[in-house]
């Protein structure tokens, strides 16, 4: 994360599911604020916050407000929701006190994010991070995703459109990594081993949500605490 730390925007890709799931709840309105997963104290955290706190994913309460997108979009009237995961949500509530700019990311959003970026800060002197947030093997540690690297590559491409100087060696092969399933996102997403377990355990429909490319010109920017949309 220290290459997050040094810039001025920091652009948070989590696909399957924390990115995907904020930008359907901040297309609705709904302030989200982030926060890891497994700690004791989520509950407390979003009573302070007068918010609703999301819950693990059930595959016997498919429509319990979790972090699956589809429980997001098929909710009553939401104001604020605290929206734990091990991965994006973690990294963005680390990562508010340390960057100026916090703004989340996936394929719903990604040329948005990247068009928002463009008209906001000036290529030649911003430094733009954009992490790929990965997944979690059972003991924790850090699992590469490939929706991630999709994801991530998506905005850098778009940026890249922008004529966006100076990219990374790394980020120049994401970018070229969501080149070859551009336009094939779906398939995939539903083929990848993070898509896979998803379909497995009865959440395809958040696969689904997932590979909606370019649904959504919202961009949500983590301000206060909470991810709003951007201005």
């Amino acid at each position: 994360m220290l290459i997050a730390e040094r810039a001025d925007v920091a652009v948070v890709v989590d696909v399957l599911s924390f990115s995907t799931t904020l930008s359907v709840a901040v297309d609705r309105g709904i302030v989200v604020l982030p926060y890891p997963a497994g700690r004791p104290d989520a509950a407390s955290y979003a009573a302070q916050h007068r918010a609703d706190l999301a819950a693990t994913r059930d595959r016997s309460d498919p429509e319990r407000l979790s972090l699956s997108p589809a429980s997001i979009r098929a909710a009553g009237v939401i104001d604020r929701l605290v929206l734990p995961s091990p991965n994006g949500s973690a990294i963005s509530h680390g990562l508010a006190p340390q960057v100026t700019t916090v703004v989340g990311a996936c394929l719903r959003n990604a040329v948005a994010v990247a068009n928002w970026i463009a008209r906001e800060h000036d290529a030649e002197t911003a430094t733009i991070a954009v992490v790929a947030a990965g997944e979690r093997w059972p003991d924790g540690s850090l699992r590469p995703a490939v929706e991630d690297l999709w994801g991530a590559g998506a905005v850098l491409a778009a940026l890249e459109d922008h004529d966006w100087p100076g990219l990374s060696p790394e980020a120049a092969m994401a970018a070229d990594a969501y080149r070859l399933v551009a336009g094939r996102e779906q398939s995939h997403l539903r083929a990848c081993a993070s898509g896979l377990e998803l379909i497995e355990g009865g959440f395809g429909a958040d696969v689904d949500i997932a590979a909606e490319v370019g649904s959504t010109t919202v961009v949500p920017l983590l301000s206060d605490r909470g991810f709003i949309a951007a201005p």
